[in-house]
């Protein structure tokens, strides 16, 4: 038996231990990727507390077809959208300021930026099944395409990394 199932059907009779399971069995996973994509801390917290908002609001009608992380990957991926369009209105004096730099910053910056220069559709991929390290068939639920897009585009995200981080090839 899928164990979110029944956390899902604990969840819709009240019992508050099983939605404080889910949330932290997802909790790092959809910060991480609204982390990455809005490129600031409290953003990606403000985005995920949002998203299981979202989630517990609309869990009444939620109907469990497989993993409940790809429903939440869907959420989370169109209020980063969302929310990415509305900052791109602000003014850059109002952004917020980043916090400090990590030790590894120049690694990281690198990384980041051979994902940033991969086409959109490409880098939706490769942010879930190379950061994220979900598998091809989540990537292709969670993007609503099919499989085999999704090996030509993450095929496509290694040579892409590869080229622009001036390494042969990537895993």
């Amino acid at each position: 038996m899928d164990p979110d199932a029944g956390l899902i059907r604990r969840m819709n009779q009240g019992d508050d231990e099983a939605i404080e399971a889910f949330v932290r069995k997802y909790y790092p996973q959809i910060l991480g990727y609204c982390c990455y994509h809005l490129r600031h801390r409290q953003d990606g917290e403000d985005v995920t507390q949002e998203t299981f908002a979202r989630f517990f609001a609309s869990l009444d009608r939620y109907r469990h077809y497989g993993k409940a992380a790809n429903y939440l990957y869907v959420i989370a991926g169109n209020l980063c959208r969302d929310h990415l369009r509305r900052r791109q209105e602000l003014p850059l004096e109002d952004l917020p300021q980043e916090e400090a730099p990590p030790a590894d910053w120049d690694t990281r910056l690198d990384l980041e930026a051979a994902f940033r220069t991969l086409p959109e559709e490409i880098q939706a991929v490769a942010v879930l099944c190379l950061l994220q390290e979900r598998k091809q068939r989540e990537a292709a639920k969670i993007l609503g395409i099919g499989l085999p897009l999704v090996k030509y585009r993450l095929r496509r995200a290694r040579e892409l990394l590869a080229q622009s981080l001036g390494k042969e090839a990537l895993p």
